[in-house]
């Protein structure tokens, strides 16, 4: 209630809401673009105790908060119907379209981990169990478990339909009613219906979209720009219900009538390409089939061999398609298996690497693996590709073949369900191997190795309470999370860090990309455009690091933050990578303010830097 009546009082003084034409918010300002400034009351602004500053710079009118930013900006925008860039997506202009779809990609799916991972753990179980007898598929305890284990990825449209609605800022529900809607009994009914299957007289084929990833994906995206569509020109009062009819009237039958037969007909015509490149080299296609097939997943195009499996192992007794991706399975496991062993002891790769590692060997599901592993680290999309080509290029050499329709497992191994056996047996060997290698000792460059170390346990105190520090003892030493030139605060060009309004401290020009921890602490903050970070360190210091000046209109293009908010990180820690070549030449300075955002708290910081610092060297001292 606090944030709402003083939200209303900057409202008015900035000239009120038809005087703002856009809002968005950085680590300590709001960043308002005004149709008149002169309507704006900047005396009166700053008279508010919870206003630090007002400055007009770069044709932004900027109201400095504080840390409490984010507050007041979420304050401001539920009472205004403006719309705000989220997310740190910029203009479709700005954005490298392979990057921001991996984005959608990996947000879309890092939800769905912990689920998929369970999901596929429950599933080795029950092969185990299976196998070893102590469980018949036919009993009711299997059929329960297996519904259990089954869901995560039978609805898997239902739960993407949700988190890429939420990833690109649309109405989550209404994107996971658009999955459900391809379950739906009333659907699904008719892929066994007699005659013709239509839609206002348009011809529908129905297709069996349970754990499809492709038709989904399209649709989730299309439905988000058409919900800011519709909401531009549907009346306020009215889009509560007239928005969600109107876009699942409109989504579902699209949806079934182009993108579900479009992603059909190009799963088809996949594997029919492969099909025809194994009739005229087989050493070759394997080779591509195993490279492509990691990424024919992400996309659930591979269900289009399925068809083409059956046939094969109905009239030949094998197939070669499944007898060649399961080196592609084998490389994912591979590469999960070098995350575990290059992660340290109680490392959050661990957490993922080590359960996704059992679901792949024990039940065949990669699915956690790639989504979970591989799209979050570029070089791993290249091992994938790399480790399921050499074991791709061996099996169909020697042609394997697939003799039963099995998952890709340990267990189908052991059963020898491909033939001929030795040079299956070496195609995964290689796979696996050249995938965990790879990965252990090229896979992750420096500045992805935060989840790789030790994570940092809080330690509760057992004994007497701590004993407060002494006037003028120093609390707090920090250290450079960055190389380069040193710049004193006040001959900083920003007029609010060079006051000190924000916090005391110094600045640093970077001479590279990776800012590190200056010292042991917890993430309090991550800047929505990702160009700022915040630390709680000792002595209850509030530390923020601002990388580059007006960085935040980038929203968030050109930055990669290593940790996550409420990590406990140590000092000299990776925090952040940014590609300084990508922020100059957009015309933003590099200069990075180091600050202390409550100094006056402290005594006068003791500065340690010369006119240039290395990472890791004392800059200043917080004092008591």
């Amino acid at each position: 209630m606090k944030y709402q009546e003083e939200a209303k009082k900057i409202i008015s003084l900035v000239g009120g809401e038809a005087n703002i034409r856009s809002l968005v918010h950085c680590a300590t300002r709001l960043r308002f673009e005004l149709a008149d400034e002169g309507k704006a009351n900047k005396e009166a602004l700053t008279s508010l105790s919870y206003v630090l500053q007002v400055v007009s710079s770069g044709g932004q009118y900027q109201v400095v908060i504080g840390p409490a930013v984010a507050d007041y900006f979420n304050a401001i925008m539920s009472l205004i119907s403006i719309g705000p860039k989220k997310d740190g997506v910029t203009d479709a202009k700005q954005k490298n379209p392979l990057s921001a779809a991996m984005k959608i990609i990996s947000g879309a799916f890092s939800p769905l981990i912990p689920l998929l991972a369970g999901s596929g753990m429950m599933k080795a179980v029950l092969t185990v169990l299976v196998q070893a007898g102590l469980l018949a598929e036919s009993s009711s305890t299997y059929l329960i478990l297996a519904a259990a284990s089954n869901a995560a990825f039978y609805f898997l449209p239902v739960f993407l339909g949700l988190t890429i609605s939420k990833k690109l800022g649309a109405n989550t529900y209404v994107g996971g009613a658009i999955g459900a809607a391809l379950l739906e009994p009333s659907f699904t009914g008719l892929m066994t219906a007699e005659g013709a299957v239509t839609f206002l007289g348009i011809g529908v084929t129905p297709i069996d979209y349970a754990s499809t990833i492709f038709p989904i994906f399209i649709a989730a995206m299309i439905y988000s720009v058409l919900e800011k569509g519709l909401k531009k020109i549907v009346k306020q009062e009215l889009q509560l219900f007239l928005v969600p009819m109107i876009s699942l009237m409109l989504m579902i039958p699209f949806t079934v009538i182009v993108f579900g037969p479009f992603g059909t007909v190009v799963a088809n015509s996949v594997s029919s390409a492969v099909m025809a490149l194994f009739s005229v080299n087989r050493l070759i296609a394997g080779a591509v089939l195993g490279a492509a097939y990691p990424y024919l997943t992400m996309l659930g195009l591979h269900w289009g061999f399925s068809p083409i499996t059956l046939q094969n192992l109905e009239l030949y007794g094998g197939d070669i398609i499944e007898g060649v991706t399961v080196c592609s399975v084998f490389a994912q496991t591979g590469i999960a298996a070098g995350l575990y062993l290059k992660g340290k002891k109680h490392s959050k790769i661990r957490e993922v690497a080590g359960p996704t590692l059992i679901t792949g060997v024990f039940a065949g599901i990669t699915e956690p693996i790639l989504y979970g592993l591989v799209m979050t680290h570029k070089r791993l999309m290249v091992i994938v590709a790399l480790a399921g080509a050499v074991g791709g290029a061996i099996a169909g050499a020697f042609q394997v073949m697939l003799t039963a329709f099995v998952f890709h497992n340990i267990f189908s191994t052991v059963t020898m369900a491909y033939s001929p056996f030795l040079p299956y047996l070496l195609g995964i060997l290689v796979s696996f191997v050249s995938g965990a290698v790879m990965t252990f000792l090229w896979g992750i460059p420096a500045g992805e190795q935060a989840d790789f170390e030790p994570t940092v346990e809080k330690t509760v105190p057992t004994s007497a309470p701590a004993v407060p520090k002494a006037a003028g003892e120093t609390i707090l030493e920090m250290r450079a999370p960055l190389s380069g030139e040193v710049i004193p605060l006040e001959q900083v060009e920003d007029e609010v860090f060079a006051s000190g309004v924000t916090g005391l401290g110094l600045a640093i020009r970077p001479a590279d990309g990776v800012v590190l921890a200056p010292c042991d602490g917890e993430v309090s903050m991550i800047a929505d455009s990702l160009h700022a970070i915040g630390l709680s360190a000792a002595g209850d210091a509030e530390v923020l690091i601002h990388v580059g000046l007006n960085t935040t209109m980038l929203g968030g293009e050109g930055f990669e933050p290593l940790v996550r908010k409420g990590d406990l990180v140590k000092a000299g820690q990776p925090l952040l990578k940014f590609d300084r070549d990508f922020i100059t030449s957009k015309g933003y300075p590099l200069v990075t303010p180091v600050l202390i955002v409550n100094a006056d708290d402290y005594a006068p910081l003791e500065l340690l830097a010369g006119a240039s610092v290395k990472a890791g060297e004392p800059i200043y001292n917080v004092k008591q």
